[in-house]
C-alpha cells in the first residue's frame, strides 16, 4: 500500500521510508518539469504539464532538508503531500429490484415528455470513477472513448472487488442507461454520451495526480459535464492541485458536479474536496431518501452544498450485465449530472451557474441543509426551461458580510432591474452588483425589459468557511501547512522560520 494515507504518513520505524508529494512549478521555469525536479535532487514519479505538476518521492529522513530547499526555490509555487481519493458509496442492501423510485420522485417522465427527448449524443458526460463496463447491455450504445489513468492505458474497464462492486458502472447507469433492455434500467439522460475515465482502482481508491489528469482529459476532449462521485477530507492547502483542476474545468465552461461525502458532516466546517471547491460552474450534491429526508450518512451544508438528490437504494448497472441497489452521495451526484445533461441537450449554451439556479429554483423543498433546502425536480426544471421562465442567478447562496457578488437573470431580456427585500442586510445595484452588509437574509427580485419578474430563494449573508481545515486539528500558525498537524508541529520545532509557524 502506498504511504500516502494521511493517518499512516508520519509513523517512525527503523526502516527508511518515503512519502509522495506533488510540486507545482511556476510558469517561468526555463527547463522541463522532470529536469526541474531532478535539479532539486527529487525522484520523479509522474508529471502533468497542464497543471505544471510533478509527483515526487522524498525519504522521510530527508523531508526537512528537501522541504526547505524546495520552498526556497524561486521556480516552485507550492509542495503538498499527495492523498488518496475514494468513492463515496454508502453501505448497500442485498435487495436487487428493478424498481427505480428515484426517477418517479424527480418526475422524470414529465421532463422527458416536455423535452420530447431523453438527451442528445452531442452532450458528453465524463464519469470520472473506477471505470465503466462499456460492454454492459444497458450502457454500450451510449459509450464514447475514454482513458484509464490508473493503469495508464486506453482501457477504462471497471474492475470489481470486495471494495468495488462496480461503482463507476453504477454511476454511469444513473446518468445514461438506455432503458432498451428487458429487465434493465433507464438513466435520466438515456441518449447522452458517456465518457468513462478511470483513476480509482479496484479498491475504490485512487491517486491524486491521476484524478487531476482525468479532469484535464475531460476538459480537453469535449465534456459538457464532469460527474465526480469521490473525494477526500483533507486540509485545503493540501488539496490545492485538485482545486486548481476544478477551476480549470469551470473556467472552460465544463460543469463540475461533485458528491458532498458520506460522513454525516457539515461541509461548511469540514474540508471535503473536490466538493468544497466552489466556482462559477460547480454543483455540490447531498443525498435524499424516498421520504425526502436526509440519510444518516449524507453530508450537508447551507453554504457549500448546493442541493440534494435521491441517493439511497438506487438501482443501476454493475459490471457483467447485472444490476444492484447502491447508496451514497455517489449515486445522487450522477442523477444531478444526468439532469444537467438533459437540460443542456435542450439548451447547449446553459452554464453551470444557470443550471444550478434553475434546479434550485424549481426544486422540491425538503428538510435537508443545502443552499436551497431542496431536492431536484426534473419535471419542474424542464417545465421552467421550456416555458422560458426567468430565474435569478444565483437563486440561493451564502455571501460573506462586506463582500460583493454579481447577480443576473437566466432567460431574462436586458435591460434588467434588481431590488433587495431587506436593504439592511444587503443592497443591489442596477447592474446586479450585490453588496452584503450584515448577517441576515434577503431575497432578490429581478424585472426584465418585458416586465417579467422573478424572485430568488433566500440569500444568506453570513460568515463563510469552505471547511479548509479538513478533519484534523488545525496546524500551527496560519493554517496553511501542507502536511498533517503532527508533521507540521515537528517541522516547526526544527525549522520555526517556516511561514505557518509564525
Amino acid at each position: 500500500m502506498k504511504r500516502i494515507l494521511l493517518f499512516a504518513f508520519f509513523i517512525f520505524s527503523a526502516a527508511s521510508q518515503a512519502g509522495e508529494y506533488i510540486v507545482k512549478f511556476k510558469d517561468h521555469t526555463h527547463m522541463g518539469l522532470t529536469q526541474a525536479a531532478q535539479s532539486l535532487g527529487l525522484k520523479v514519479q509522474d508529471t502533468h504539464e497542464k497543471g505544471r505538476l510533478v509527483q515526487v518521492k522524498i525519504p522521510d529522513n530527508q523531508l526537512l532538508e528537501k522541504y526547505k530547499q524546495i520552498k526556497n526555490n524561486k521556480n516552485v509555487e507550492y509542495i503538498v503531500e499527495t492523498f488518496p481519493l475514494k468513492a463515496f458509496r454508502a453501505p448497500y442492501t442485498l435487495a436487487e429490484l428493478r424498481e427505480q423510485w428515484a426517477l418517479a420522485k424527480v418526475n422524470a417522465e414529465k421532463a422527458w415528455q416536455l423535452a420530447g427527448n431523453k438527451g442528445h449524443r452531442n452532450i458528453i458526460v465524463a464519469v470520472i470513477d473506477t471505470g465503466v463496463d462499456y460492454n454492459h447491455e444497458s450502457l454500450s450504445p451510449n459509450m464514447v472513448p475514454g482513458y484509464d489513468f490508473n493503469a495508464n492505458d486506453d482501457d477504462p474497464m471497471d474492475e470489481t472487488s470486495f471494495q468495488n462492486p462496480g461503482h463507476g458502472t453504477h454511476c454511469a447507469g444513473v446518468v445514461g442507461a438506455t432503458g432498451e433492455v428487458n429487465g434493465g434500467i433507464v438513466g435520466l439522460s438515456a441518449r447522452v454520451s458517456i465518457m468513462p475515465l478511470r483513476f480509482l482502482g479496484a479498491n475504490g481508491s485512487g491517486d491524486l495526480m491521476a484524478g487531476i489528469k482525468a479532469i484535464d482529459y475531460a476538459i480537453e476532449h469535449g465534456a459538457k459535464v464532469i460527474s465526480a462521485s469521490w473525494g477526500a477530507e483533507v486540509q485545503k492547502s493540501q488539496a490545492e492541485p485538485l482545486i486548481e483542476a476544478v477551476k480549470r474545468a469551470s473556467d472552460a465552461g465544463v460543469i463540475f458536479i461533485a458528491a458532498a461525502g458520506n460522513s454525516n458532516k457539515n461541509n461548511d466546517t469540514s474540508g471535503f474536496w473536490p466538493a468544497n471547491a466552489k466556482f462559477e460552474n460547480t454543483i455540490t450534491v447531498a443525498a435524499s431518501n424516498s421520504s425526502d429526508g436526509k440519510p444518516s450518512w449524507s453530508n450537508y451544508g447551507r453554504a457549500i452544498v448546493d442541493l440534494a438528490a435521491p441517493g439511497e437504494n438506487i438501482m443501476s448497472t454493475i459490471p457483467g450485465n447485472k444490476y444492484k441497489n447502491l447508496s451514497g452521495t455517489s449515486m445522487a451526484t450522477p442523477l444531478v449530472s444526468s439532469l444537467v445533461a438533459l437540460l443542456a441537450s435542450q439548451n447547449p449554451e446553459i452554464t453551470g451557474a444557470e443550471a444550478r439556479s434553475l434546479i434550485q429554483a424549481t426544486g422540491a423543498q425538503v428538510d435537508i441543509q443545502t443552499a436551497c433546502n431542496c431536492r431536484i425536480d426534473a419535471g419542474a426544471a424542464m417545465e421552467a426551461l421550456k416555458n422560458n421562465t426567468m430565474i435569478v442567478v444565483p437563486a440561493a447562496g451564502t455571501i460573506a458580510p462586506n463582500s460583493t457578488s454579481k447577480f443576473s437573470a437566466f432567460q431574462g431580456t436586458a435591460p434588467l432591474s434588481f431590488t433587495s427585500s431587506n436593504t439592511n442586510v444587503a443592497d443591489i445595484a442596477a447592474d446586479g452588483t450585490f453588496t452584503a452588509k450584515t448577517k441576515g437574509e434577503t431575497t432578490i427580485t429581478v424585472t426584465d425589459a418585458h416586465g417579467k419578474t422573478a424572485t430568488s430563494l433566500p440569500i444568506r449573508v453570513a460568515e463563510l468557511s469552505d471547511g479548509g481545515g479538513g478533519g484534523g486539528t488545525p496546524p500551527p500558525g496560519d493554517g496553511q501547512c501542507p502536511f498533517d498537524p503532527q508533521t507540521c508541529e515537528l517541522i516547526c520545532g526544527i525549522a520555526p522560520d517556516m511561514p505557518w509557524c509564525q
